[in-house]
């Protein structure tokens, strides 16, 4: 193993294993109210295959934890027991699973897996045996485990029936020489004499005679035919399985059988962030299914080719870099001031043509990085159950729109915040059950979290049928913590219920677990301003309370629309304008607050006058003389008074340094074709009240 770019293993490793464990939560969270045979073959799968692997990498602890689980779900699928405690078995299946998440998230920090597992495998087992009770037949052993390392005649105890193999593995699935070694290894003193060709599994030359010729085993063995067929069709990655037996010349009536071939798009993969983090990778626990289950795959189609690739998140970052670079080269050249004075029909001609490929590679790259918020969402299942189980609460997460798609570094930066405003909902927000009864409530309280798009944003609602914000204790709080900066009645209820999302502020009198230091929402905040997005809250006394997190769709290029204000270039998303339009004196007015509106087709709008809110001095002051542009957000509209329309061209949005902060109605900057900087108008920040 020694001459294995272990590196590159080890990527790989943690990546299926991440994948696994993914989708083990799920079938656990799914199947708490009670298990389905489907979800228990799953959940014995996706264990036997992380401890295959684990075992494989000699990674004894994560073998360990998940051998004891493999054994537990083992039984309950052979011998289906009656009167199971489905909650206790989900909760110490969480457990061994969080352990084992431990474990990989050591092994991506380059940390040695090194956790003691014996308690909870101690549990483990001690529930299994509570199943069995005292005159149950112990379950026959399952396959695979932590085995010695394998020679070339290995030496386990004297086989009747002798065997010869030939297998082979799915096009595409790489590593062929270390899937072949992992396999003979986990035979391990289940077979005797051992012969293999190639003969060197550990040198990488073997991979291309393994993937020519597939890999032929011959070998001694107490078991049966079908047990040993059985035990070699489980393979990951398998595409066919020759098997005889030499004294029978038996052979399967299925051989040589074949896995149905992975070609559903790769699940999403929502890890730590990191700059080796593959982003997509065919399902290897489907492949897994397939040969583990004879009726699930068609047994007569032949594998395909393999239909997708696992990319590194760095060179999508430094793809989308250049992207970004390409947009503003062609800028400046096809608007270079050099140009404006000549007549160029044959090169306008071409720079058109050129404007519409990049913008399909845009899309293409753009589209690269756009994932589903589905995985994100669904961990929030797992944060609900845990603290209903400790605060004694009984609520339901009801799910919407998971399947919007955003950029996958966006993602990173807002699992954080819908967790604390799910946390706090649940701590804070929802009555204990005989409270909401007492009020008429339903006893069982309702977390609904969706997520929908809204022009070049995406809007996700945390929302509960709680008993809301309490203003006053806010209000106490921020006088006890000198917070208020002019007299209280001024305030509004959007502004008092914005110090929660100051640091260190809490409500919470005592510090729990969940809440009492200040930080939860804080994080929110935080995280959102890094990815240029925004928080904000509505609560009803009594009714519940309203997040609203707003985020951008992507992080890198916008169609945007140039304006002049008093000499200086602005950008405004295209997606946020509803249109332009000239002014008419007889049309504007002030309201009784000293507003200044317009009335627009019968509607009455707020006009902003963009020199105002930025203290631009020579810019145009007659309502006529300028343009009006009318922006939306969500339901709100509002008319941005500017100088005039310069034109519509793609931006590359780069975000303001740290030193500048948070400026409102700006969220970015980019660089025009002639060179000029353009700060990018963040709509939202003129519905601000």
């Amino acid at each position: 193993m020694a001459d294995f770019d272990r590196d590159a293993m080890l990527e790989m490793f943690t990546f299926e294993m991440t994948q696994l464990l993914e989708q083990l939560e799920q079938s656990i969270i799914q199947g708490e109210t009670g298990y389905t045979m489907n979800e228990i073959n799953e959940i014995f799968r996706i264990m036997h295959t992380i401890k295959g692997s684990a075992s494989m990498m000699l990674f004894d602890s994560i073998s360990t934890c998940s051998h004891a689980i493999e054994d537990l779900f083992f039984y309950l699928r052979e011998h289906n027991p009656e009167n199971v405690d489905y909650s206790t078995l989900t909760d110490i299946v969480l457990a061994g699973m969080d352990f084992v998440r431990n474990e990989i998230a050591k092994i991506s920090h380059g940390e040695k897996p090194d956790g003691d597992g014996s308690d909870i495998i101690a549990t483990i087992k001690a529930f299994l045996s509570h199943l069995k009770g005292e005159d149950a037949a112990a379950p026959a052993p399952s396959s695979g485990g932590s085995v010695p390392a394998m020679s070339a005649a290995s030496g386990g105890k004297a086989g009747a029936n002798k065997f010869n193999a030939r297998i082979r593995f799915q096009d595409g699935c790489e590593l062929e020489n270390v899937r072949a070694y992992g396999l003979v290894h986990n035979l391990g003193d289940k077979v005797s004499n051992v012969t293999h060709s190639p003969m060197d599994l550990v040198s990488e030359e073997s991979i291309d005679p393994i993937r020519m010729n597939g890999l032929e085993l011959s070998f001694s063995s107490d078991l049966s035919y079908d047990e040993m067929y059985d035990i070699l069709d489980k393979t990951i990655y398998l595409e066919s399985l020759e098997l005889t037996m030499e004294d029978t010349g038996s052979s399967s009536p299925e051989a040589p059988a074949t896995v149905a071939a992975i070609q559903e798009e790769a699940p999403t993969v929502d890890v730590a962030p990191d700059a080796t983090e593959p982003i997509s990778s065919p399902s290897l626990d489907t492949a897994k299914a397939a040969a583990a289950n004879p009726i699930a795959g068609d047994a007569s189609k032949k594998a395909s080719a393999q239909k997708v690739i696992s990319v590194n998140v760095a060179k999508l970052d430094q793809l989308l870099n250049l992207m970004g670079e390409l947009v503003i080269s062609e800028a400046m050249v096809t608007q270079n001031p050099e140009l404006e004075s000549l007549e160029l029909e044959s090169f306008h001609k071409e720079a058109r043509q050129l404007r519409k490929i990049i913008n399909e590679i845009q899309d293409n790259v753009m589209s690269m990085r756009m994932i589903p918020l589905s995985t994100t969402f669904f961990k929030m299942h797992r944060i609900v159950r845990d603290m209903c189980k400790q605060l004694s609460k009984d609520i339901t997460l009801d799910v919407v729109g998971e399947e919007t798609e955003v950029d996958k570094n966006i993602t990173e930066h807002i699992a954080d915040p819908i967790m604390h405003i799910i946390r706090n909902s649940i701590d804070h927000g929802i009555e204990m059950p005989q409270d909401r009864v007492a009020k008429g409530k339903p006893e069982k309280g309702t977390v609904l979290l969706e997520a929908k798009n809204a022009g070049g944003d995406v809007l996700i609602i945390i929302k509960d049928d709680g008993k809301g914000l309490d203003r006053d204790k806010i209000m106490t709080k921020a006088r006890n913590a000198g917070l208020l900066r002019k007299p209280e009645s001024e305030y509004t209820d959007k502004e008092i219920n914005s110090f929660i999302f100051l640091p260190g502020f809490s409500t919470n009198a005592q510090v729990t677990s969940y809440s009492g230091r200040g930080v939860g929402m804080d994080v929110v905040n935080t995280n959102l301003e890094v990815v240029g997005g925004s928080v904000a809250v509505d609560s009803v006394p009594g009714e519940g309370t309203t997040f609203t997190l707003k985020i951008p769709l992507t992080l890198a290029i916008i169609e945007g629309m140039t304006i002049l204000m008093g000499g200086a270039k602005y950008t405004i998303p295209i997606v946020s304008i509803k249109q332009s339009f000239k002014a008419k004196n007889e049309d504007i007015f002030t309201d009784p607050d000293g507003n200044e509106m317009i009335k627009v087709r019968g509607e009455v709008y707020n006009i902003v006058r963009l020199c105002d809110v930025f203290g631009i001095g020579d810019a145009i002051r007659d309502l006529e003389e300028g343009i009006m542009i009318m922006l939306e957000n969500g339901d709100q509209t509002v008319c941005l008074f500017a100088d005039e329309l310069v034109g519509e061209q793609q931006v590359v949005v780069k975000t303001l340094s740290k030193y500048i902060g948070k400026v409102r109605g700006i969220s970015g900057c980019t660089l025009l074709g002639n060179g000029d900087i353009s700060l990018i108008i963040d709509v939202g920040g003129f519905f601000d009240k």
